[in-house]
């Protein structure tokens, strides 16, 4: 009878529900430290992206026993730190606790009028410059550039020449520099565009770089960027300035002070010090 009821009621056991857990739940205690639920589901929140992406018992298993081990660890000093492991734990301590108050503050919700306001602050006045799409072929000599524009005029390929002949780092491109603006190259190269006509080639330019043949392929008056475009630039700048706004106004409200004592900035050097 009595094997029969154990029998019973280890069935029962099995079978039963498992009960409520919570944060406080105690996975395991280790020379009388409580290792709970709560710490594995903090610890997950720390790990990076890829391993967040194991298999729910395999982070479970993994996490409890590092925590284990850390706790079997961390026994062996605690209560005999020495200096510089206090002073580092403070100001880990510190450095976590700012993290967390100045993540709440940073990652609110942003408002879209601000969004709005910060792009026509950024970018209204921007657009409506020129901007030309040009390639060019360069070369050591004015010779050189002026032979290359008589092949030009006799129906040579631009692109074709600019792979031969160019030594520029565009050549195996056929020369092609994409779109620029005002500003982006060096004067003369700039100038010699600006007068040109869409598809015509330019006389040989000198600059510092040598002697260019130029072909103006297109041109266009610039645009401002969407604000799809931006957005994330523009969020995080609002967020920093929150950010900003946040720690001015702590400081301001707080009692500090800093005794006026010379001190050599050479002793942060100095590790000596911590054993004294």
């Amino acid at each position: 009878m009595k094997r029969l009821l154990a029998s019973v009621a280890i069935s029962f056991s099995l079978a039963a529900p498992v009960a409520a857990q919570d944060a406080n739940t105690v996975l395991a205690t280790v020379n009388g430290t409580d290792i709970t639920l709560g710490h594995l589901i903090a610890m997950r929140g720390m790990l990076p992206a890829q391993y967040q992406e194991l298999p729910d018992q395999v982070l479970f298993d993994g996490m409890l026993d590092q925590l284990i081990q850390q706790e079997v660890v961390a026994d062996t000093l605690r209560g005999a730190e020495d200096a510089r492991t206090k002073l580092t734990m403070e100001n880990e301590d510190r450095a976590f606790l700012a993290s967390v108050a100045i993540d709440e503050i940073a990652f609110q919700p942003l408002d879209e009028a601000d969004v709005q306001a910060a792009y026509d602050e950024n970018f209204a006045s921007t657009g409506g410059d020129i901007e030309w799409n040009a390639s060019h072929i360069l070369v050591e000599t004015e010779a050189e550039a002026q032979s290359l524009i008589e092949q030009l005029n006799d129906g040579a390929d631009f692109v074709a020449l600019a792979q031969e002949f160019s030594t520029g780092p565009s050549g195996p491109n056929g020369g092609a520099l994409g779109w620029f603006g005002t500003g982006m190259m060096v004067p003369e190269f700039e100038n010699a565009v600006s007068g040109l006509e869409l598809g015509a080639v330019s006389a040989p330019v000198q600059t510092q770089f040598g002697w260019h043949v130029i072909i103006l392929n297109d041109q266009r008056i610039s645009e401002p960027p969407a604000l799809a475009d931006v957005r994330a630039d523009l969020e995080d700048q609002l967020r920093m300035a929150k950010v900003d706004a946040y720690l001015t106004e702590l400081t301001d409200a707080a009692e500090i002070s800093r005794p006026e004592i010379a001190v050599d900035p050479s002793l942060i050097r100095n590790m000596e010090l911590l054993n004294q």
